[in-house]
């Protein structure tokens, strides 16, 4: 199963990029956690935040392999404890798809993501910047993944 989170901004910060880089080199091989950045668009004066967030949704599913199972990131969505997280991640994992985790800008996520999205997934009631949400999922993937292999769900 390859893992694919595709997230809205590039050119993140230092930390941003050392956090989610750490985390991705503890999953195993076989989940391949891969980072697919697509460009913030400018936002003007003029009103048209909509359609640049549509475009880049567009780009975002675009960027998704085919016949993978989506997963929007979104405030309206699901929460999980870790455990929970850990089960459906053995469930994903024997349907035998790739995984795509869709995180939006700061606007959020585009509505063609969100309705093509099969899962939506709300990390919490609270607001977290964008750049953060990817060092947060890809920390609960090991996380759910050391669990799933037998670790010490606190360690």
């Amino acid at each position: 199963m390859h893992v694919h989170l595709v997230a809205v901004g590039t050119r993140m910060p230092a930390w941003v990029e050392a956090g989610f880089s750490d985390y991705r080199k503890r999953l195993p091989r076989e989940w391949r956690l891969q980072l697919h950045e697509i460009p913030l668009r400018r936002r003007g004066k003029t009103g048209e935040a909509m359609r640049l967030i549509e475009a880049e949704g567009q780009q975002m599913l675009s960027a998704c392999p085919p016949g993978a199972h989506l997963v929007a990131l979104d405030s309206r969505g699901q929460q999980w404890t870790t455990e929970a997280l850990a089960q459906r991640l053995a469930d994903w994992q024997q349907a035998g798809r790739d995984l795509a985790f869709l995180i939006g800008g700061p606007e959020g996520l585009a509505p063609a993501c969100r309705q093509r999205a099969e899962t939506c997934w709300s990390l919490s009631k609270l607001t977290f910047p964008h750049p953060l949400v990817r060092i947060i999922v890809a920390e609960q993937l090991y996380r759910a993944w050391s669990l799933l292999q037998g670790h010490p769900y606190h360690r």
